[in-house]
């Protein structure tokens, strides 16, 4: 569920949080979003094997625990997307507030065709505790 959003950067932060983003199933993550934490944070997320939609991904890092959603495809776009985010977001390991950014509103979703309505309707259907960060 929803309980908030912020305008933010999601990343800028001294407490640990926990932060949620879309990957690919082809596990070529070197844009977007995505692509920025395989640099700064994460390598191995950059050609990380490839994955079933509804696949997470865990890291550890610092203040930061990453959470990469596989939850669409650069060859077949989004598909169930609102049940593929809901599942994703519903596997995450913890039961903290989950900091997302605004999945599927960068340039890789608008080219890939990702719909943010139906990405927020399966946030919303998520048993976890969600704080959007837009820009």
């Amino acid at each position: 569920m929803i309980i908030n959003e912020k305008k933010g950067d999601i990343l800028d932060t001294f407490s640990k949080r926990h932060v949620a983003f879309a990957v690919n199933s082809e596990g070529i993550n070197n844009s977007g979003f995505a692509g920025n934490i395989s640099r700064m944070y994460w390598p191995g997320l950059l050609n990380i094997q490839e994955a079933e939609l509804g696949t997470v991904y865990t890291k550890e890092y610092n203040n930061f625990v990453f959470h990469a959603l596989v939850c669409h495809s650069l060859m077949n776009g989004w598909t169930d997307t609102e049940k593929v985010i809901t599942n994703c977001f519903n596997a995450i390991p913890t039961n903290d507030i989950i900091c997302s950014i605004a999945i599927g509103t960068g340039l890789v979703g608008l080219l890939s065709g990702a719909n943010w309505q139906k990405i927020k309707e399966g946030m919303e259907k998520s048993k976890k505790r969600i704080i959007i960060y837009t820009k």
